[in-house]
């Protein structure tokens, strides 16, 4: 794995990789804002095809938007990020959603959990998002278009975009290559 926007302080240990969120930091295009911002960390690796990420994350969260989560990216123009942002001093489930332009959802939890998994598929053209509280029972946010057939970055993201930063923890994550559905469903057609 490697960096986008490395942090001044992290380590990886096992299967916890744990950061100091870079202050002043986020990800953003120019939706309602006017502005386009690029700079928070963002621990990845490359990636081709339909795949499953999860990751189980725990914050320090200290200030509004503090966030961290998953993210796919095909470049700065095209990309999707999840997890938690910590707005109106709750805990909310995120999606942003980058087509040139970002858009952004928020689902505040009934409950304010110490951790949280969250699981992103990519499928042909979509990517679906989906969370647990107990890291069994998955319930899908949000279910977002994304470009196919493009080699994309699967990684951690964290950002404090009014903050002085704040202790993000990711546990736990994880990758896996999904089988071809198209392919399945010939071989079965013509056995």
């Amino acid at each position: 794995m490697q960096w986008l926007n490395e942090p001044e302080k992290w380590s990886a240990e096992g299967n916890t990789v744990q950061l100091f969120v870079t202050p002043k930091t986020d990800f953003w295009r120019k939706t309602h804002y006017g502005f386009v911002v690029d700079d928070g960390p963002f621990y990845y690796k490359m990636l081709g095809g339909e795949f499953e990420t999860s990751v189980q994350i725990e914050g320090d969260y200290q200030t509004r938007y503090d966030q961290m989560g998953l993210m796919i990216r095909k470049d700065e123009t095209t990309w999707i990020k999840t997890g938690i942002e910590f707005v109106n001093d709750r805990l909310n489930l995120s999606a942003v959603v980058t087509h040139e332009r970002s858009d952004w959802s928020i689902i505040e939890l009934p409950i304010q959990p110490n951790s949280i998994r969250v699981k992103a598929v990519r499928r042909l053209d979509a990517v679906e998002i989906s969370y647990s509280l107990d890291g069994g029972d998955y319930k899908m946010m949000r279910h977002a278009y994304f470009p196919q057939n493009c080699p994309v970055m699967v990684g951690v993201m964290a950002a404090s975009p009014d903050g002085d930063g704040f202790d993000a923890r990711f546990r736990d994550f994880q990758v896996r290559h999904l089988p071809d559905q198209r392919r399945l469903a010939w071989l079965d057609a013509n056995q």
